[in-house]
């Protein structure tokens, strides 16, 4: 993956001026320069939540301005449309983004800024100046990290930072992908990221795993440019070319192993709240946590399913979480109990009710973030669950087969999902045995 910004000193000085015209003149007129799709970046705008209806958006890193120009379009209230600042070093990107701004009358919406965006200017970049930081693509070039710490500052009062971030996809990367990628880029996984996230003080509001189609709308119009190319040009193309046909190689023999996944950010800030505080559980909440199960499913399985687990061996206290209303009262409960992968212990999240009165509020997506925060500060490292394929991945959940772990009983494969809270250990492989109120 390239950017604009990776060229200021990334590169040896002998002949560093003519790679990077080599580098530019691969690239030049190219839709994206990273894995990417309108349909990832309007994905990863819903997952944002409610924004002004005029919202000021900061896009780094920007390129020739994919999502810049979709976000001046569609971000805000109503899909009315962002002013959008955007920054990229390569002033040729720039110039594309305003002619193409321009021809769809979006010109007075979109104002470009030639800057680093790792160190920039003080003026239009005070701190609070933005209601959501955008960085498709172009995190990596500080490091996760750094960008969570530097650019938290932009943010106004209930901001938003959205990145992308390739990372692996497998816990165990095979000799070949570390050969690619430990000299460029430490790869973390999801886990890895979303510890990383919370221990910079931001609360997760989504998590999105690109699709491989997102990886084709980059590396399908480079490849062609490759080919178009080859043969032409001196020395500083040949090198180009190399390295190009080195990251499209491994993209095509390891590509499995590592993706890009998009996060949606929210500072956590002393006095900020939540619309729907969780914690867990106490006695005085049995009945409630029993009547938003009763309300929540059109039977009351899922309701006398808690009810079983808190008398069997696999419930564990302090895994039952819940989401208070405004007034108090239960809005949404969600539970993690013991079960097993292959013999090793795992938990499953199951089952997750939101009141209908709050459902599609956000109740649901908070208690199941604090639970999982709550399960990954016990040291667990496995939660599994079987749900919606659209709704949990914004967790971080990936298809559990993915590393071997099946259901007993047929499911369709994206809908059996797994969370790797704990990267350092092995994850097992084989069949989830539930616990026995489960029934399966």
């Amino acid at each position: 993956m390239t950017d604009s910004n990776s060229f200021d000193d990334s590169v040896d000085l002998d002949g560093a001026d003519d790679f990077t015209h080599a580098f530019f003149a691969l690239h030049h007129g190219l839709p994206r320069q990273a894995p990417g799709s309108d349909a990832s970046t309007r994905h990863l705008l819903s997952l944002c939540g409610p924004l002004p209806e005029r919202p000021r958006v900061l896009d780094l890193g920007c390129g020739p301005g994919r999502s810049a120009l979709l976000l001046a379009a569609e971000a805000g209230a109503a899909g009315t449309g962002a002013e959008v600042t955007a920054v990229d070093l390569h002033a040729p990107f720039l110039d594309e983004l305003r002619a193409a701004a321009a021809a769809r009358g979006l010109a007075d919406r979109v104002r470009t800024v030639e800057a680093d965006m790792g160190a920039l200017p003080g003026e239009g970049f005070e701190d609070g100046s933005f209601d959501l930081v955008w960085a498709e693509g172009s995190a990596y070039l500080l490091g996760f990290d750094a960008a969570l710490a530097r650019w938290r500052r932009l943010l106004a009062p209930g901001g938003t930072l959205v990145l992308t971030e390739c990372q692996w996809s497998v816990t165990r990367p095979s000799a070949g992908a570390r050969a690619f990628w430990d000299p460029h880029y430490a790869l973390r996984t999801t886990a890895g990221n979303l510890a990383a996230a919370q221990a910079a003080g931001y609360r997760v509001l989504g998590v999105h795993e690109l699709p491989d189609s997102d990886w084709a709308e980059y590396y399908g119009p480079l490849a062609e440019r490759v080919r178009a190319l080859s043969g032409t040009g001196g020395p500083a193309m040949a090198r180009a070319l190399a390295a190009t046909r080195e990251e499209l190689d491994v993209r095509a023999r390891h590509g499995h192993e590592y993706g890009y996944t998009g996060y949606v950010l929210r500072p956590v800030s002393a006095g900020d709240g939540d619309a729907w505080p969780a914690r867990p559980e106490t006695a005085a909440d049995v009945a409630a946590v029993r009547a938003v199960n009763l309300a929540a499913f059109e039977t009351p399985l899922e309701a006398d399913l808690v009810d079983a687990l808190r008398g069997d061996d696999a419930w564990l206290p302090g895994l039952s979480y819940v989401a208070q209303a405004p007034d108090g009262s239960v809005a949404a409960h969600a539970l993690l109990t013991r079960c097993e992968v292959g013999g090793v212990p795992a938990l499953a999240l199951a089952p997750v009710a939101a009141d209908p009165a709050s459902q599609r509020s956000g109740a649901g997506s908070s208690v199941v973030r604090a639970l999982l925060a709550a399960a990954r500060e016990r040291g667990e490292s496995l939660v599994l669950v079987l749900g919606h394929p659209e709704y949990y991945p914004r967790f971080g959940f990936v298809p559990a087969s993915r590393f071997g772990i099946r259901a007993p009983f047929e499911v369709p494969d994206e809908a059996m999902m797994a969370l790797v809270l704990d990267d350092s250990r092995p994850v097992p492989a084989g069949t989830i045995s539930y616990p026995a109120p489960f029934g399966v």
